[in-house]
């Protein structure tokens, strides 16, 4: 989702509040409870479902899956990663804002100017695991990434991205 104006361009970042996200922590939040279940009904000889004699390892599977979902499930409800890039042509700056983890550092608030910039460039990894990466080149910075690692975009929309966001800050296109 973004936000576009003749000076003023706004893209919204979800972070990890993805559908995916949401359905892996229920999955695991109560797999990991059948496994509690199975696993001390094993071990205090109550045999609920008698084909599985290991209680122990069972409930340690159980307890682990637990401790997973609520790290899944805390990175759902801060939305870690979620944020916005603010790109203002008035002022010539440039802001790049994530939420991270509770803490001191929870804000991640990036700030650049413009005339910095050297490119955006597309990044391809064909493969088994394909991944197009839109970064945003800045002198004597590392190339910041515009899009999620995990974002499944086809060659036609990164393009499409690319062009218009090199169009709107008037600076070329890298291709790696």
């Amino acid at each position: 989702m973004s936000w576009r104006s003749e000076q003023i361009w706004v893209e919204f970042i979800p972070g990890s509040r993805k559908g995916s996200n949401f359905v892996w922590a229920f999955i695991l939040f109560f797999g990991s409870l059948e496994f509690i279940f199975v696993g001390t009904s094993s071990y205090l000889s109550l045999n609920f479902i008698s084909f599985f004699p290991q209680g122990m390892v069972m409930t340690f599977y159980g307890i682990s899956g637990l401790f997973i979902s609520l790290y899944l499930s805390s990175m759902l409800l801060w939305n870690v990663g979620g944020g916005y890039d603010h790109f203002d042509k008035r002022r010539g700056v440039i802001f790049i804002f994530r939420w991270l983890f509770p803490g001191r550092n929870r804000r991640l608030l990036l700030r650049f100017f413009m005339k910095d910039i050297r490119s955006i460039r597309i990044e391809v990894k064909e493969g088994f695991y394909t991944r197009r990466v839109l970064y945003m080149d800045i002198r004597g910075q590392k190339a910041i990434p515009l899009t999620r690692t995990d974002e499944s975009l086809t060659p036609v929309e990164i393009e499409k991205r690319a062009a218009e966001l090199a169009n709107f800050l008037c600076v070329p296109i890298e291709v790696l």
